[in-house]
Order: C-alpha cells, then structure tokens, then sequence
C-alpha cells in the first residue's frame, strides 16, 4: 500500500480504537472531492478540544507520531493545531482541536472511506467548500472549483446555513465567494 493511504489507515485506526471522532480534511480530502493535486500532508480535524492534548500526544505516539514542535504545550494553546511527523515515512500529520457546533456537525456527518482495511472518515465535499472558502488562499479557491465540478449535486441549503456564520472571522462574504465560484459563473 502506498505511504498516504497507509497513514491515514493508521491514523484510524488509533483515533476510531480510542474513541476520538475526526475526519480528514485539507489536500488528502481534495484528492477525494476534487481535482488531483499535489499533497505532501494529512490534515485532520479532531472531535474534540485541547483540553484532551495529553490523550492525543498518548494515541499519537503508539500510532509512531511523534510532535513537530518542540514545546507542544504552549503551541497547541495557541494554534489549536497538533503538528506531528510519522516517524516512518516522515509525513506532516496536522491534527486541529474542534470545538464549535459547526466542527461538532461536520465531523458527525463526515463519509467513512474503505481504505486500508479499515473506514477512514473524510470530510464532506460541501463542509471541504467551506474550509476551502475560509481559508481563502488562491489554491484554495481552486481548490473549490475542482470539488464543484466534480459535485454538481451539492448541497447550497448546508452551504448557506454555515458560510455566513464565518463572516466575522474572516471578514469576507463566503456565500458571495461560493456563487462566484460556481461553475457557469463568470467574474
């Protein structure tokens, strides 16, 4: 099996055996939902918030993760972000603590993947349009355009509940971002 789908396989299995809910978010998730790119890491979204550090730094290391960083305490706190590196194969690991109904909703509704003889939970081609749309970086927004063209069957109602709860964060109109984006669309 090949180094990524191998991990992520891993991944799985030590979050779902210690009862951490995820998903996979990121480029992993566009090679999915979108178009193929590119993608030297895995990015994760994890069912839960920092107060749990010390479990994941435990899952992590028997999953043969090791941290990133070198005071992971203090990194975690400000970040939100967990960056690990598989001591194998020397693949970036970012886990990203959850903590708002949003993360709380898409992870529960993330699709289990058969891969590896295991599900590996990804996110949705729709909550991967958001993630994208907030982020907002020119890569990310084509990133947006690859997972439209190959879902033309996405779900605006989801889509318009959620982007405009991120307007304060980001400053931007998302759901403006979104139409703009949408194949058939000029501008």
């Amino acid at each position: 099996m090949e180094l990524y789908p191998a991990l992520l396989a891993r991944l799985a299995r030590a979050l779902d055996g210690a009862g951490i809910s995820y998903m996979i978010i990121g480029g992993q998730a566009v090679l999915l939902h979108g178009e193929p790119r590119l993608t030297r890491d895995i990015d994760l979204t994890l069912g839960c918030d920092t107060d749990q550090l010390d479990r994941i730094l435990s899952i992590t290391a028997k999953a043969d993760l090791l941290p990133a960083v070198t005071n992971v305490e203090s990194f975690v706190r400000q970040t939100n972000v967990l960056p690990l590196t598989d001591r194998s194969s020397d693949i970036r690991v970012d886990m990203i603590f959850s903590f708002s109904p949003y993360e709380a909703e898409a992870i529960h509704h993330s699709l289990a993947v058969p891969l590896g003889g295991t599900n590996v939970h990804f996110t949705t081609a729709e909550d991967l349009i958001i993630h994208k749309l907030v982020a907002g970086r020119p890569r990310d927004l084509e990133d947006v355009r690859g997972v439209l063209l190959r879902n033309p069957e996405i779900d605006e109602n989801y889509l318009h509940k959620w982007l405009p709860s991120f307007h304060d964060i980001v400053n931007r109109d998302l759901v403006a971002d979104y139409l703009r984006l949408k194949p058939g669309r000029t501008g």
